[in-house]
């Protein structure tokens, strides 16, 4: 008994209650765990050599620096063959994109050009090709589309898409020096694949104008007005040449065969509309062009924010896919910051929105690009394609366009994936048809924006309604676990232990109170033994932080066990949360014996105390309680 005794006070005795950290260091740490929690500085901040320590720092903002110098013809060879592999893709995509927007088809080719540039030297992948995106092509579409007409009013429509690239860039860029890619993590893997998903079935639906040839169509995205329009102007539809076969090729053999068939049979003369005039040049400068007139301001924002945050989730995630395939890593930070100096710079050089498109990565990735200057390899065949190649491809079919559109779109719909989420996860499933639906049945704003929505749902009925479970010790051995996962382990009579493995907030103190209290409820009505509940067991080893109202209801749920002649202790709380216990005083008012580091050690604790009240005959109505989990 002794040595039982012995063992209960030198385990409170390594309970550490030390004097609480300033508010200078806790923010310090606050910060650096919330804006740095990679520590980006740390591999030249211990450097002792004025020199060094810049050279080191430029190399980390600056990728080009760290790989340049090693770079060698083997992998220059490399990235030849990639570069050259991903402007075939470039050249078709971007004129195809370029429609897309409602924007001129050469606008497409700028923006292989400059971006490309631009992310060889600041992007931090070594796989990612840059280019323009259907999904945000569209989306640009439809928001600017509303206040500035693409066929009535041209000039201004393309300046206010420059516009929006710029805003982009802004935002990206900020987003990044602030280190703040935590809001892009709310858009979630479910909302990516939903939107995508629909996304791509509406721009299908968008490439039926061309397929049938109407020259009347909605400006609408959603499958209802696409489907009435083609119903509207079905008198409209011509006979097409058999061009639908070549959208399972190569979209670059697609756009020359459409050149030629149509420059051959004088394809105007018969009704086949084509791209149109490609001037002969590199970009021009069009800083001068952006408008901020606050007439059309909040388009231009909405356009600028929302496909700046769609960018930058397909094209982290992208670039961290094709990484981690070779055991590499890529800080999304810096991606970040590379999309957004590529955006701003593009918007001043007659570019619109791009990003790091899965199609043409995927291309880059296989073909063996082993670093950036892939892209570099891309923009020098691009720049020659504007200057003496472009005139050639004013003769492209646009019905060969919206093959090459369509054959892309396909690949975006991942039924796989859907499946997957229905097994896995019903509520993932859920967000990802409601982003699927939304997009291809409303409208693509609305769609992604239910789809968040449902996502952050989500994550704040997490943080509300945390997941309790009731402990107990596990067979042979010494640790405590969920009884419901573990059925076999043991409890012990008079005492319950129960699990939070969540911060406890303002916003689940309420649920946490009544959801302990209801344990011991039912422990003590599902108690066969007839022992009364005379220990509660808090363990807060995954309770991270706590803020006033939790310590509050702390203490109230330590009065009304207290009334009813319940023990309540505390089980390793972490430094944080002790932190606060001492500053609140909480420590004084439950005493610093009912403070243990392990689960096992306060289990053996109360196990004795049980024993010397029976010794005395001083037995309590109820049975001891042991919760383990912080609430």
């Amino acid at each position: 008994m002794e040595t039982q005794l012995n063992k209960v006070d030198n385990n409170a005795a390594t309970v550490k209650f030390s004097e609480p950290r300033g508010f200078g260091t806790t923010l310090r740490s606050d910060l650096k765990e919330t804006f740095f929690p990679d520590d980006p500085f740390s591999r030249f901040r211990n450097e002792e050599n004025p020199f060094r320590r810049a050279k080191k720092a430029v190399k980390y903002f600056v990728p080009i620096f760290d790989w340049l110098p090693n770079y060698n013809l083997r992998l220059f060879r490399m990235d030849l063959i990639a570069g050259l592999t991903i402007t075939s893709l470039a050249i078709p995509q971007g004129i195809s994109y370029a429609k897309l927007a409602n924007i001129p088809a050469i606008v497409g080719l700028y923006s292989s050009f400059v971006p490309p540039l631009i992310y060889a030297v600041f992007g931090d992948s070594k796989h990612l090709a840059v280019g323009t995106v259907a999904a945000c092509s569209l989306l640009i579409s439809e928001t600017i589309g509303k206040v500035a007409s693409p066929l009535s009013e041209p000039t201004l429509y393309l300046h206010l898409v420059f516009t929006a690239a710029f805003v982009t860039g802004v935002f990206q860029s900020l987003i990044g020096f602030l280190r703040l890619g935590v809001l892009v993590d709310f858009l979630s893997h479910s909302t990516i694949t939903g939107f995508m998903g629909g996304t791509a079935v509406i721009i299908c639906c968008q490439q039926l104008k061309g397929f049938l040839g109407l020259k009347h169509f909605t400006t609408k995205t959603n499958v209802v007005s696409v489907v009435q329009a083609i119903a509207n102007n079905r008198h409209e539809k011509q006979k097409r040449p058999h061009l639908f076969w070549v959208s399972a090729m190569s979209p670059m053999v697609v756009v020359i065969v459409g050149c030629v068939f149509a420059y051959l049979i004088h394809g105007a003369e018969h009704g086949i509309q084509t791209v149109g005039d490609l001037k002969k040049g590199i970009n021009p400068l069009t800083f001068h062009y952006l408008n901020f007139d606050p007439k059309y301001l909040p388009a231009v924002l909405k356009a600028g924010i929302v496909t700046g945050f769609v960018a930058l989730a397909e094209g982290i995630a992208i670039g961290r896919s094709f990484a981690i395939m070779n055991n590499l890593q890529v800080d999304g930070n810096k991606e970040m910051i590379a999309f957004g100096f590529m955006n701003i710079i593009g918007s001043f050089t007659s570019c619109y929105l791009t990003t790091g498109p899965f199609s043409k990565t995927a291309v880059n990735y296989n073909a063996g690009a082993k670093t950036a200057m892939s892209n570099v390899i891309m923009s020098v065949f691009m720049a020659m394609t504007l200057l003496f190649l472009a005139p050639l491809f004013s003769h492209t079919p646009l019905v060969a366009l919206s093959a090459i559109i369509m054959s892309a779109m396909i690949g975006l719909i991942n039924y796989d994936e859907a499946i997957h989420l229905f097994k896995v996860d019903k509520f993932d499933f859920t967000i990802c048809m409601v982003g699927f639906f939304g997009v291809a049945f409303i409208s693509m704003d609305i769609g992604l924006m239910l789809s968040v929505g449902l996502g952050l749902l989500r994550a704040l009925l997490y943080v509300a309604r945390p997941a309790t479970c009731k402990l107990g010790k596990v067979e042979n051995a010494t640790i405590y676990r969920d009884t419901e996962q573990y059925p076999g382990s043991t409890v012990v009579p008079g005492i319950i232990v129960l699990q939070l493995g969540s911060p406890i907030y303002f916003a689940n103190c309420n649920y946490i109170r009544e959801r302990i209290l209801r344990w011991i409820r039912d422990e003590q009505a599902n108690s066969n033994s007839g022992d009364a509940i005379e220990h509660v067991l808090l363990d807060l080893t995954g309770v991270t932080t706590i803020d006033a109202t939790g310590i509050e209801t702390l203490i109230e749920i330590h009065r009304s066990l207290f009334a009813q002649h319940i023990q309540m202790t505390i089980v390793n709380p972490r430094l944080r949360v002790m932190e606060k216990f001492i500053q609140s005083h909480f420590v004084d008012k439950i005493g610093k014996e009912n403070f243990y580091l392990s689960v096992e050690a306060a289990v053996d604790a109360c196990k004795f105390s049980l024993h010397m009240s029976k010794q005395n005959g001083n037995v309590s109505t109820e049975q001891p309680v042991v919760i383990d989990g912080a609430v």
